[in-house]
């Protein structure tokens, strides 16, 4: 009788998952996709809930399991999971192939689609939605947007006031993270996460199958989440970042490491110390996870720091009591623990022999680091890839931002990070490179776009932006069928200008790498830039200049010859700094070294004034407030 209960409790297990996992997928594609396709995959699924079919279900299931310590539910909504998101990637990569062999079609039917929902607004009206038929009349109608055109609209929806922008109450206001000055709100819809989920979620999984078949193993990931904080607008819609925590979808934590109560701790330190107590506890961790490189840097500086204490904690079964986590939670965390004194000394003994290559040592099983690594994020996952995550493949898997899914990365394996730009999610213009100082350019389409050339990106989404300049300056380097591929170079905001030379970031980075590595023993951690005149007095020249702030392994100073040769490369990677350079109207840049942790505390410090959360802050390379020029002058050693 007992072995019948478990199998029928078993058996309840499987259908409460499958259920729920049918439920999400209603949720997000019912609105959009209707249910066409879901009830052959679901009694497909019941099938398997024959004693026949659970044998066989057990026996797919078995050998893929790496895992230690794993319940038969967990199991098998994992591979539930898998399965279901596996065979909706396809779906999705098959009509994504489709898509991109018909361009301009698809990208008029995503941008009247946009119209007609939101045509009966307050906008709407203002712009006669209903009257545009095709991409030319609206071009024509519509004028080229930046986001002070939305700032009185957006304050209105936040107030509560209907049918302004977009014809639904939107889920949040979402705060970019002001890299290129300061953060803006913007509405985030339903349409915009299902978007986010079907066109760039899916298709990614799918891709990353392909090129890495381990990640199906039934291992669990190491997720790098914090919890955002949020406030509410006058109308009680949350205002915060766009992201939402792996605890609001509880059905998915067994794909995790890290459990449930530790998703409640506020502090940003304490989470990601409890992320990486319950990662060394699983020597079978298989990806390691995070919107950004930057995050799973930190994680693993941080790990450096404090694996003495995390390998206690290992030991004795606990969480340590100097963290500032409540009473109900510490509980609920420590009765997940028990002592593992093998595990410790496995640790211990990995710990004491150094960090480089540590991720394959903690983690012989380790298949992958999934995080975005381009732009911004580029030095962080070179330092990965070169010390912590030695060996270890990466895919960065998307091109995003607050306002929307933009593009996603088909080739994982390839190292250059190159995203198919998705046809459905935005309706996508193209701005020159050299018409960025213009008012109202021309643009162009997706199939009027040439390789080889660089154009700032403007986008009408589903979340009310119509026209919008992003800021993002993106080189198209090739076409998927019709589709251009490109690859993220710079943002607008983030431009060196002191004298109308317009250094871009992509370059400047270019030039800093290879000084660098003409520096012996030099490795680049971090880097920012800051123009002379927001330094005042203390720029340290009459001549406007750029000045460097370098983080640096394996050097303490640099001398003055050392200094001079980024100058160098920079007036040879660009002949108008070089021309500036020469005439004397631009000064010799000023490169000053800061301690090690300089730049994390800048992070901190600037996550403090902001409405940035960890999970969506991007470094800015260019500095443009005073305080955090001044706050970097105060950690100069050389």
């Amino acid at each position: 009788m007992a072995t019948v209960l478990r199998r029928a409790k078993r058996t309840s297990c499987v259908c409460l998952v499958i259920f729920t996992l049918m439920s999400i997928l209603s949720i997000v594609l019912g609105h959009s996709y209707g249910l066409l396709g879901i009830p052959s995959a679901l009694s497909s699924l019941v099938g398997v809930l024959s004693l026949g079919g659970m044998a066989l279900l057990w026996r797919d299931i078995s050998w893929r399991v790496k895992g230690e310590n794993r319940t038969v539910g967990s199991l098998l909504s994992q591979y539930l999971a898998v399965k279901v998101v596996g065979w909706l990637g396809k779906r999705q990569r098959e009509r994504l192939e489709k898509d991109t062999r018909d361009i301009r079609r698809v990208q008029e039917e995503t941008l009247l689609l946009r119209l007609r929902k939101n045509a009966n607004t307050h906008y709407g009206r203002l712009y006669d939605f209903n009257s545009i038929k095709d991409c030319e009349v609206f071009r024509q109608q519509h004028p080229v947007t930046e986001y002070e055109h939305y700032r009185d609209l957006v304050k209105r929806v936040a107030a509560g006031e209907e049918g302004v922008l977009i014809a639904e109450r939107p889920l949040i206001l979402a705060m970019t993270s002001g890299t290129s000055g300061a953060s803006s709100m913007l509405l985030s819809t339903r349409d915009t996460n299902s978007e986010f989920f079907l066109q760039g979620v899916s298709v990614c999984l799918d891709a990353m199958r392909r090129a890495f078949p381990a990640s199906e193993s039934l291992q669990r990931t190491t997720k790098f989440f914090y919890t955002p904080t949020f406030r509410q607008s006058e109308a009680g819609i949350p205002i915060g970042p766009n992201s939402s925590t792996p605890a609001s979808s509880r059905h998915m934590l067994n794909l995790y490491t890290t459990p449930a109560p530790a998703f409640q701790v506020p502090s940003e330190s304490d989470t990601l110390y409890l992320h990486l107590l319950f990662a060394l506890k699983d020597r079978s961790v298989g990806i390691l996870e995070s919107n950004f490189a930057s995050t799973i840097f930190y994680a693993f500086s941080a790990l450096q720091e404090r694996w003495q204490e995390l390998v206690e904690d290992v030991e004795l079964g606990r969480v340590s009591p100097q963290l500032a986590i409540e009473d109900g939670v510490q509980h609920s965390l420590d009765r997940l623990l028990k002592p593992d004194p093998e595990r410790a000394a496995k640790l211990r003994a990995e710990f004491e022999q150094g960090f480089k290559g540590i991720a394959l040592r903690l983690w012989p099983q380790l298949n992958l680091v999934l995080a975005v690594d381009s732009g911004s994020n580029q030095i962080y996952g070179e330092l990965l890839r070169h010390h912590y995550c030695q060996g270890v493949p990466f895919y960065s898997p998307f091109y995003a931002a607050t306002e929307g899914l933009i593009g996603v990365n088909l080739w994982p394996e390839k190292e250059q990070r190159q995203y198919l730009l998705c046809p459905r999610s935005m309706f996508c213009e193209f701005l020159p490179e050299i018409s960025l100082d213009k008012e109202q350019p021309p643009t162009l389409l997706m199939d009027q776009v040439q390789e080889g050339q660089c154009y700032e990106l403007v986008v009408t989404n589903a979340s009310g932006l119509f026209r919008y300049r992003i800021g993002d300056v993106i080189k198209v380097v090739g076409f998927h069928n019709h589709c251009p591929v490109v690859e993220f170079q710079y943002r607008r905001g983030q431009m060196l200008n002191v004298r109308g030379e317009k250094m871009s970031e992509a370059m400047f980075l270019g030039a800093l790498k290879r000084a660098v590595s003409q520096w012996p023993g030099a490795e680049l951690v971090d880097y920012c830039c800051a123009e002379s005149g927001i330094l005042g007095e203390s720029s340290g020249g009459s001549d406007p200049h750029y000045q460097v702030f370098l983080e640096l392994k394996g050097v303490r100073n640099l001398t003055e010859e050392q200094r001079y040769k980024l100058d160098h490369c920079l007036q040879e990677d660009s002949a108008v700094y070089k021309s500036f350079r020469f005439k004397g109207s631009i000064g010799p840049m000023r490169v000053q070294l800061v301690g090690g942790g300089a730049f994390q505390e800048l992070r901190n410090h600037m996550m403090a004034f902001s409405n940035t959360s960890p999970n969506t802050f991007k470094m800015h390379r260019v500095l443009r407030r005073k305080e955090y020029a001044d706050f970097l002058q105060g950690k100069i050693i050389s």
